[in-house]
């Protein structure tokens, strides 16, 4: 099934001029913060990295950039063109990636996604096959999607192909985020709907576990899309009131104070007035698999950070936010930007993407930002 993740290249979005790296602004609430750098292309992932730089992905381009103290600003790694660099996590002087290629219109065979590691004098390894597990294991197969008994055949004769009716889990993977702890990784698939950790010696990957479905009650009426060229159609009367159970979609890991990992899941469909904001967060034990849902209502939730203090802050990308929650769970907005992808912490102070999707037929107008905690 085409991922949620895939959707966002093709939503139009009106892009933000270019800002250079220069002094503070303010967000809508007026918080302060700073701009490090612009001019990016789909910056959806950021990191804390060494001697107080910061790495931005700039997905949809394939490249790990590292932006300086100085605001200036480098590559340090360019995928193949059509592949994507996504997240990443430093040890040292060592930075861990992931690399991907997708399937396209469902072919197992095309998937192709690493995990990979670059040294200081950057030189590249492959540490683990992420397509080549999935192919074998599948961890979401048994899973079923869609629509339950309670809706039946005749009243979905005429439902597209896309999205599926009724389905199990497909061999699709995406890894998308990373989280490093000692020798091992830990990763989350948007494809596999799965938490993964994988032994940074041997490469060996193993399922933590596979995030639950997300079902949301369909409305009369509802609109939904159909194909990646923006078709669409409204829902059958028959299927309203009833149960979609949608992919939950895992786009970001994080490692909290207590070595809990904290898993954000897109709603797997449509967000906004039809769905409501249907986004999670999970908390997962990464010893026994055990998941729980921390806390959920969020609009599209791309990325997260855990603090010392297990405070969580997490980009809401078409919420237009930074949203805090204290580790019992309470809410509150930290900062109103446009379009936050992701975010990363260090010390007391926060990283963040934003402006992060634009419109192709403008210049590249992605930024990376810190905003001081205290």
């Amino acid at each position: 099934m085409k991922k949620r993740l895939a959707l966002l290249a093709c939503i139009a979005v009106s892009a933000a001029a270019i800002a250079s790296a220069g002094p503070a602004a303010a967000s809508r609430d007026g918080t302060d913060y700073e701009i490090l750098a612009g001019g990016l292309i789909s910056p959806l992932h950021v990191t804390a990295g060494t001697a107080r730089s910061v790495l931005a992905s700039q997905d949809f381009a394939g490249k790990l950039t590292r932006i300086n103290r100085d605001g200036s600003t480098e590559n340090l790694y360019t995928a193949k063109q059509g592949w994507e660099v996504s997240g990443s996590d430093t040890r040292g002087s060592t930075t861990y990636f992931l690399e991907s290629v997708g399937a396209g219109q469902g072919d197992p065979a095309a998937l192709h996604g690493y995990l990979k590691a670059i040294d200081s004098k950057g030189n590249v390894d492959t540490i683990a096959n992420f397509a080549d597990f999935e192919r074998r294991k599948n961890p979401d197969g048994s899973q079923r999607f869609g629509f339950g008994r309670d809706v039946s055949d005749q009243c979905l004769a005429g439902w597209p192909a896309f999205p599926p009716a009724k389905y199990k889990g497909t061999v699709d993977s995406h890894p998308y985020a990373v989280a490093v702890r000692d020798d091992t990784a830990y990763v989350a698939d948007a494809g596999m709907n799965a938490v993964l950790k994988v032994n940074l010696k041997s490469g060996d990957i193993d399922t933590i576990a596979v995030l639950p479905a997300r079902p949301a009650v369909i409305p009369k009426g509802l609109v939904v899309p159909t194909d990646m060229q923006g078709g669409t159609m409204k829902v059958p009367d028959c299927v309203a009131g009833h149960k979609y159970a949608f992919e939950p979609v895992p786009t970001d890991v994080a490692i909290g104070p207590d070595g809990m990992l904290y898993v954000t899941s897109l709603p797997g469909g449509p967000e906004g007035p039809e769905l409501g904001a249907r986004g999670a967060i999970f908390k997962i034990n990464p010893w026994n698999g055990d998941t729980d849902l921390w806390v959920d209502h969020i609009m599209s939730p791309t990325g997260l950070a855990v603090t010392d203090n297990g405070d969580v802050y997490v980009a809401s990308l078409f919420g237009g936010e930074i949203l805090k929650y204290t580790c019992e769970g309470r809410r509150s907005q930290f900062l109103a930007v446009n379009l936050p992808a992701d975010v990363d912490i260090s010390g007391h102070t926060l990283y963040a993407t934003i402006d992060a999707l634009g419109d192709p037929s403008q210049p590249p107008g992605g930024k990376v930002i810190k905003a001081d905690l205290r």
